[in-house]
């Protein structure tokens, strides 16, 4: 059987199957969201949820982490990390690094603990946080203490600490770049800046 066919009943045909593919292709079917209903509660099943911000850059996205065991004893693991609906900044999409924050976190190279390496030493040991935050709060204030400038040559005051630099991290919320904001120009310092820009 030999059937012929118009060119323009074939650019119909074919303009009529693109378009009902990409309504399909674009969320239009119900399909789809059916399935992703009937997959999502078992595979996340008794999991934990958390809302956070990716750390990657200074966009700031909400993602959603999920995680399986107990923070009292120790075994809780993020096994699931999807963006945030709900959040204003990207409503639910993650950039190719947001989608690989799972990568990150569970990666085995990826340091959960302060480390310092003690002079003369050839290695680095584990510190506690509370001894790693009080040194660094020891090395601060005795800089201070040691170059702070209260009053330029005209007898200005000017309050300038121009030897410690701070660099804060972008992904945060504008409520604690505000507070870090405060914090590190009532120390004095000059030199303020964020990853965003690195």
């Amino acid at each position: 059987m030999n059937t012929e066919i118009s060119r323009r009943a074939f650019l119909k045909g074919a303009g009529a199957g693109t378009a009902v593919t990409a309504l399909g292709a674009l969320g239009f079917c119900e399909a789809e969201a059916a399935v992703a209903c009937a997959i999502r509660p078992y595979r996340l099943a008794a999991t934990t949820q958390v809302r956070n911000i990716c750390t990657y850059c200074s966009v700031a996205c909400g993602v959603i982490l999920y995680s399986r065991g107990s923070m009292d004893d120790g075994s809780a693991k993020i096994v699931h990390i999807e963006g945030d609906v709900d959040h204003p900044t990207n409503r639910g999409t993650l950039c190719p690094k947001g989608a690989a924050l799972l990568d990150t976190v569970n990666a085995p190279t990826r340091l959960s603990r302060p480390k310092v390496r003690r002079p003369g030493g050839d290695h680095f040991e584990d510190i506690s946080w509370d001894e790693a935050l009080d040194k660094i709060a020891r090395y601060m204030k005795d800089d201070r203490d040691a170059n702070f400038v209260e009053k330029n040559r005209k007898g200005q005051t000017v309050n300038r600490w121009l030897t410690t630099g701070f660099l804060a991290a972008s992904a945060t919320t504008n409520e604690t770049a505000f507070a870090t904001y405060k914090v590190v120009r009532s120390a004095g310092m000059l030199v303020f800046d964020n990853q965003a820009r690195v």
